[in-house]
């Protein structure tokens, strides 16, 4: 496990110490599980990111084959 030095604003920590002492967990416990949500969260939103690209790519395809459809349907 690796250490870190940390700086916390005031209030983030004021309000971290208030919520460690109802929580009854270390404050490392607490940042750790913090990091943690908030890595997922990050990773959450570049795969919604990189969904909505993709389906934009999809989506362009998809009106260019439906196009072709229908001009086939036409010609018959």
């Amino acid at each position: 496990m690796k250490s870190i030095s940390l700086k916390l604003q005031d209030q983030i920590l004021k309000e971290t110490e208030n919520l460690l002492d109802h929580l009854k967990t270390s404050r490392n416990k607490y940042i750790n599980e913090a990091i943690d949500f908030y890595n997922q969260y990050q990773k959450r939103k570049l795969i919604e990111e990189q969904l909505i690209k993709e389906s934009k790519l999809v989506a362009e395809d998809s009106m260019k084959i439906l196009k072709e459809f229908e001009s086939l349907e036409d010609e018959a």
